[in-house]
């Protein structure tokens, strides 16, 4: 409503008179929505897009707008003195609230939930302040009509604390089931309690004053009777989710519906009076229509999903209703109105302004109301990117329309100051305002949305099953020969705990297939290829929609994830009725895809994979004599210092490094490096890590070092995501720590494990101390340079057929690049065997051992026996099983070189070898 203090009458109330200009309460919201925009376009590559673009709008621009709006309409109403609640104090609250929720779109995003929980207790701080301020008000005003409106902001400024309370603890990673019921109540106390009562209650009497008409008489009566219906509405939802009664949560969403009746009788009355004829009204009443349909598919969710997560699954087009729908033109609708009107100014001003917001009216709402739908239909996805783009397009033109207009308001406000107003009546009455509705406009915006439908069908006219293509990809193979039926099958597919649930689909023959993908594993990321396409690397939470096109024969599917396929995250689609028969060409062919994409599993053995001289083999790599270590690995152990508290961020990140000379693969490291840093202290030192996952997997970490619950400090985190990990070093050795992620062996292979060396109290000085980490290397390709290098292969892994075994993560190179020591020289070696398959016999050719150092315990010291039964003795090799340690000593009798090597000889001759270079 315009903010005045309404009368008796039941004509609506007129204008009110115009306020100020306010930055921080005035283009705050604009500032929220272009960010919105910017986050829409660049989604693709930006972590948790769709989490952001949801909150940008709604806990950015909307909460916004709700703070200053309920309190501009308090004040109208209860016509209370300005200075109960000032300016001042308004700003306070709008620079809590401000820096609150940019916080929290940073927390979430990265992880940090202390970020996270910083945030949302200063945006809580900020609207309860804003609700004790408004009962303030409340309790001050004179006795009037429509009080119940300031109720509705109290009982909605009192939903949203506990609804961020939700929020924050889905933001601290619960489980599955745990996390379906928290994302209940956190949407529903935030979308139907924070801004579904603020809505509730303005429009009672904003309703009827954007008509410009009475409203009806029932009107406060039927918002009083309203408000405990949606309040006991919202106390059941919520007590539904949290004591897990699912029949609970639906009867309050019905409950909820039943108070909207009750409240929107007295909206009816008006609309029939008076139907729409600007934007701002057609606008909030469409919004009104997406929100009843959100409510009404969300309570039918409620009830016939089999589970909380199953009903989280299913969340993503129910959140673009609710957004998109309702929130995304309920404000728009109310500030096209709003803003015109508050500017003030006198009727010509405020047409003035009202003729930008009113600019290709009719197309935008035909384009978003005609094109959400469509998106939400199973189209191909190619025609769901055009629509929805057409869409964006007619959402954010509201930005610089709003801006014109209120630049218009502000000139002919100039103007009016200078020659006058103009009659506000004309020799009829009052002046009609032009209608929004145009009939040129709807014939552009349904064409508009034609060609952007032809556009995404022209994209991939397969998956729309018009015609098939010969050869040309599985979807043209799999329809070959089979007759469309013109049916679609939509599958809902969850990825979790390293399975597709369902794993198994029949679809009949001709049909076309859609399948949509889910990621409700918190930790990892997950795709799926399937029939030649592959969905993009999915977080927490994120979708994507794979149209396979008319389906005729049957199809297996993957996640390409290293290693996840070898866990069992594999999809089968059963063509019922299937042309190609069971033993066609795609017909679940091992692990292989159909038609053109199908590929032979690689042999479990290795012999097949490339020429024996040219890259690796079951034998190995066989080394270039001519190329050359880029960069060796520095074998120095780093010295001891003198602290005490070791405190280091470890980066999950994959590179492109050397493994042999000339030899490159794409590493999954600890700091871009491997073996990752090396920990070096004292029994009793703490150390303080912090993990952050910079790759584009889940990754997690393990150290040996450590003896504490694995729960948290051990979990896989997603990417974009930080942990803090805090140990004791209680005993002596050296321990290794890797990725615990599954599957372990491929994170191990690919390079996450380093080396923690805790010395025991008694440790001599010796003159040059050196660490070896032994590890395997298993080459998907042979990569000649950083460009070609590819992944770890994780058939070859499993199979325990390694290409190299390598010194520090690259074979050879300690035969370009030698370890160095003098004649006499007392050189004391650690060596661990980080596997992940392969044990070590660490053996010096020329060399013998006269301290035995394994496993946190001496063999051999100096030559004496730990048992005493001799003082002469000697090794000649450190034996160990993958994840054990160790050091040797020994000294040099002569000058020459002295090759050191794994004695399993085929692990030398794979790279396992170097030399320690001895002068006088």
């Amino acid at each position: 409503m315009i903010p005045v203090r309404p009368s008796t009458s039941t004509q609506a109330p007129g204008p009110a008179p115009s306020r100020g200009t306010w930055a921080l309460r005035d283009r705050t919201a604009i500032v929220w929505l272009l960010a919105a925009v910017v986050i829409a376009l660049v989604h693709p590559f930006v972590p948790e897009s769709r989490w952001l673009m949801v909150h940008l709008v709604l806990l950015g621009a909307l909460t916004h707008s709700i703070m200053v709006w309920t309190h501009h309409f308090a004040q109208a109403l209860l016509k209370t003195p300005p200075g109960l609640d000032d300016r001042r104090r308004q700003s306070q609250r709008l620079v809590l609230l401000l820096v609150g929720v940019a916080t929290v779109l940073v927390g979430v995003p990265t992880g940090w939930w202390p970020v996270t929980v910083t945030g949302a207790v200063l945006v809580t701080a900020a609207v309860t302040i804003h609700g004790i301020q408004l009962w303030r008000r409340l309790r001050a005003a004179l006795p009037g009509r429509f009080r119940v409106t300031i109720r509705y902001y109290l009982c909605s400024a009192a939903c949203l604390p506990v609804g961020i309370l939700f929020g924050v603890l889905l933001a601290r990673g619960p489980s599955a089931e745990w996390h379906g019921r928290f994302l209940l109540a956190h949407t529903m106390l935030n979308v139907l309690g924070w801004i579904g009562l603020t809505v509730t209650g303005t429009l009672v009497t904003l309703w009827p004053t954007m008509l410009r008409t009475r409203m009806d008489d029932r009107a406060e009566h039927q918002a009083t009777r309203a408000l405990p219906v949606l309040v006991t509405a919202l106390v059941v939802l919520t007590g539904g989710a949290l004591l897990d009664v699912r029949v609970a949560s639906a009867a309050g969403l019905v409950l909820y519906a039943v108070g909207l009746v009750v409240w929107g009788r007295a909206l009816v009355r008006p609309a029939r009076t008076r139907p729409p004829r600007e934007f701002a009204t057609a606008s909030v009443g469409a919004a009104l229509v997406w929100w009843v349909v959100g409510i009404g598919w969300l309570a039918g969710a409620t009830l016939t999903s089999a589970d909380w997560t199953e009903l989280t699954t299913g969340f993503g087009p129910i959140t673009a209703v609710l957004v998109v729908g309702f929130a995304a033109q309920l404000l728009p609708g109310a500030l096209s109105y709003l803003i015109p009107s508050v500017l003030g100014g006198g009727p010509s001003v405020v047409r003035a302004g009202q003729r930008w917001f009113d600019r290709w009216g009719t197309a935008r709402l035909v384009v978003i109301n005609l094109g959400l739908p469509l998106c939400l239909l199973p189209v191909p996805s190619a025609v769901r990117v055009t629509v929805s783009a057409l869409v964006l397009v007619a959402l954010a033109a509201f930005i610089p329309l709003m801006l014109a207009g209120a630049a218009a308001s502000v000139r002919a406000k100039r103007a009016v100051a200078q020659e006058g107003p103009a009659p506000a009546r004309g020799p009829r009455g009052p002046v009609e305002r032009p209608s929004v509705w145009s009939a040129g406009q709807l014939v552009a915006a349904l064409s508009a949305v034609a060609v952007m439908v032809a556009l995404g069908v022209g994209f991939d006219p397969a998956a729309a099953g018009l015609g098939s293509t010969s050869g040309g990809g599985p979807a043209g193979g799999a329809a070959a020969g089979v007759e469309p039926t013109g049916q679609t099958t939509t599958v809902r597919v969850s990825a979790q705990d390293m399975r597709f649930v369902p794993d198994r689909v029949e679809v009949p023959a001709g049909d076309r297939l859609v399948v949509e993908l889910v990621n409700d594993d918190p930790s990892n990321v997950h795709d799926l290829t399937l029939g030649g396409q592959t969905t993009p690397r999915l977080s927490h939470g994120d979708t994507a929609t794979l149209d396979l096109g008319v389906v005729g024969t049957s199809l297996e599917g993957w996640c390409t994830i290293i290693g996840h396929r070898q866990m069992g995250m594999v999809f089968s689609v059963d063509v019922v009725g299937d042309a190609a028969g069971s033993g066609g060409d795609g017909a679940h062919a091992g692990h292989g895809a159909t038609g053109d994409d199908a590929q032979a599993d690689p042999p479990a053995t290795g012999e097949a994979d490339g020429d024996v001289q040219a890259g690796p083999t079951a034998y190995g790599i066989v080394p270039d004599p001519d190329a050359t270590v880029a960069s060796a690995v520095d074998p120095v152990l780093p010295p001891l210092g003198e602290e005490r508290v070791h405190r280091l961020t470890l980066t999950a990140q994959e590179v492109e490094l050397e493994v042999a000379p000339g030899v490159w693969q794409r590493r999954w490291t600890f700091n871009g490096q491997v073996p990752g840093p090396t920990l070096h202290g004292r029994v009793g030192d703490t150390f303080e890590i912090t993990l952050v996952n910079d790759g584009t997997m889940g990754h997690s970490i393990d150290f040996h070092a450590g003896a504490l619950a694995p729960d948290e400090p051990m979990r896989t985190i997603a990417p974009g995501e930080s942990l803090e990990y805090t140990f004791t070093a209680g005993r002596a050795g050296i321990w290794m720590y890797h990725c615990s992620t599954m599957p372990m062996s491929s994170h191990i292979a690919a390079g996450m494990f380093g080396a923690v060396v805790i010395e025991p109290d008694d440790l001599a000085p010796v003159d040059r101390s050196y660490l070896l980490v032994q590890s395997e290397t298993y080459l998907d390709t042979l990569a000649t340079t950083p460009e070609e290098a590819t992944d770890v292969d994780p058939d070859k892994v499993a199979a325990e057929v390694a290409d190299a075994v390598s010194f520090n993560g690259i074979a050879f190179q300690y035969d370009q690049e030698p370890l160095t020591a003098t004649v006499g020289e007392r050189v004391r070696i650690w060596v661990l065997d980080a596997g992940p398959n392969r044990s070590a016999s660490f053996h010096v050719v020329g060399g013998q051992f006269d301290t035995v150092y394994l496993e946190g315990a001496y063999r051999l010291r100096e030559g004496r026996a730990v048992d005493g039964s001799t003082e002469d003795g000697g090794s000649q090799v450190l034996g160990l099983f993958p994840a054990q340690g160790g050091f040797v000593e020994l000294t040099f009798p002569e000058a020459g070189h002295y090759p050191f090597v794994s004695h399993l000889m085929v692990d030398a001759e794979r790279g396992a070898h170097g030399i320690v270079q001895v002068t006088d």
